[in-house]
């Protein structure tokens, strides 16, 4: 073989090879960012996979859009005080809940929103944004807080047992969450607290102004 078709044979593999990774090395990377999101986000990845139609790549996009907006959050410390009034609370919409469903539910979703804020999340107005923060450092319990949130704003019609039911499992799945939220965590105690950022951070009551509770 002649020098010149060494050189010609070189140069098409050399091609050939680069073509390859710049064709497979994207796709490798996104692989990984899948793998890394579905870990992450474990149920939370599949609900959103599901509510883009199966479409992986837009899902991905939103979850790595939420990490890069929340995934350096810092919780807040929560005094035992506070920890107490809201284990106090939650205690008693579950008695609640035995007499009056609907309304003990709507105050689980009011009451999740608040400990939420109080632990350093999005304001509790601020619904979606609070919902996103929140399933990426709790992915695995979030959904409870969205079922409860649906409960409490569903429209009136006649109570049945089905829908009794449903507010029930609410319940109980939106508890999880409520304990990863007001257990212990590191930054309670003073030597692990985060520094405030902006405005120092005041313990109140879990229940805003004018609710009634």
């Amino acid at each position: 073989m002649s020098t010149v078709l060494i050189v010609v044979a070189l140069v098409v593999v050399f091609v050939a090879v680069v073509a390859a990774v710049l064709y497979v090395g994207p796709g490798r990377a996104n692989g990984r960012r899948g793998r890394g999101l579905k870990r992450r986000f474990g149920p939370e990845y599949e609900r959103t996979v599901a509510r883009h139609d199966g479409d992986t790549r837009a899902a991905e996009r939103e979850l790595a859009e939420r990490v890069e907006r929340h995934g350096d959050l810092r919780p807040r410390p929560l005094s035992r005080e506070a920890r107490e009034q809201y284990v106090a609370l939650w205690t008693g919409l579950q008695e609640q809940f035995v007499d009056a469903p609907r309304q003990a539910v709507a105050e689980a979703d009011r009451l999740l929103a608040r400990l939420a804020q109080d632990r350093g999340f999005p304001e509790a107005s601020a619904y979606e944004e609070q919902v996103a923060a929140l399933s990426v450092h709790h992915a695995h319990h979030v959904d409870g807080y969205r079922r409860v949130h649906r409960g409490a704003r569903a429209p009136e019609h006649e109570q049945g047992a089905a829908e009794t039911e449903e507010l029930r499992a609410a319940m109980v799945d939106a508890r999880r969450l409520f304990e990863e939220l007001v257990a212990e965590h590191p930054e309670d105690h003073g030597r692990h607290a985060p520094r405030p950022a902006g405005r120092s951070h005041r313990s109140h009551s879990p229940w805003p102004k004018g609710s009634g509770a």
